[in-house]
């Protein structure tokens, strides 16, 4: 009774943690990007891809811990 219930906080936990790194990467890329784009709003079509790309990356961790845990 004890295990099952350890093991299911355990793999809260981690989706949690793998939530946190990816909200903390996102912020970090907008960040970035916006700061790109304030240096160089020439470029501001192909920092914006990569921002997206970067993005899409990071959330995609989340989706992993997700699976794995169930």
């Amino acid at each position: 009774m004890l295990i099952p219930m350890f093991a299911e906080m355990t793999g809260n936990l981690h989706v949690a943690a793998a939530a946190l790194g990816a909200a903390i990467g996102v912020g970090l890329i907008g960040m970035k990007a916006s700061e790109a784009v304030g240096r160089n709003p020439g470029a501001a079509t192909p920092i914006l891809v990569q921002a997206i790309l970067s993005t899409a990356f990071a959330e995609g961790i989340v989706f992993f811990a997700i699976y794995l845990v169930k």
